[in-house]
């Protein structure tokens, strides 16, 4: 990368990576003509602009599939079929990375994944009524700190959450373990 303001914005820093080094050496001195430099130097930018665009096309085709998984997990709750966005393709663990997702509606389970018991997911969803209950949902990395008295029996399978409320009494959960942190 080769800058000659340096008071450049930190917002046009961001994004920008050493992708690779074009080194020439030789074992002797060896003068390289002005025209030949600036011919390299000028290529070196136009390949350097080709990846930014290569990357800002992967950018993009990500964020279409994650609107696209939205909009079809959106049709599965719309449809009065909410088990289908734990039990179909694509699902809740193509949204979020996670080790595993459960939904617990009407009093039922669908697990996908990691996930606690179905006892500990009830004790969970009755542990947010209890002490989140004013919120939609509750995301945090670690379950202890969030002060879920639970949490050192859940084990390291499950550490970090996030749970939405999609009725009163009824959740959608994302786990995830230790090591995903």
């Amino acid at each position: 990368i080769n800058e000659d303001d340096d008071e450049m914005d930190s917002d046009q820093q961001k994004g920008r990576k050493l992708w690779g080094l074009v080194v020439c050496h030789h074992t002797s001195p060896r003068f390289i003509p002005y025209p030949l430099r600036y011919a390299c130097e000028f290529l070196l930018q136009v390949f350097g602009v080709q990846i930014n665009k290569e990357v800002e096309l992967a950018a993009q085709r990500r964020e279409k599939h994650i609107l696209d998984t939205q909009n079809m997990l959106c049709d599965m709750l719309l449809r009065d079929a909410p088990a289908a966005i734990i039990t179909q393709s694509p699902n809740v663990m193509d949204l979020v990375k996670c080790d595993g997702a459960a939904l617990y509606f009407r009093e039922k389970f669908w697990l996908l994944g990691v996930t606690p018991t179905e006892a500990q997911i009830r004790d969970l969803s009755e542990w947010l009524l209890q002490y989140h209950s004013e919120s939609t949902g509750l995301s945090t990395d670690s379950l202890l700190e969030a002060g879920y008295r639970g949490a050192s029996i859940l084990g390291d399978a499950v550490c970090g959450m996030a749970a939405i409320k999609i009725t009163s009494k009824d959740f959608l959960f994302w786990f995830r373990s230790h090591a995903a942190k």
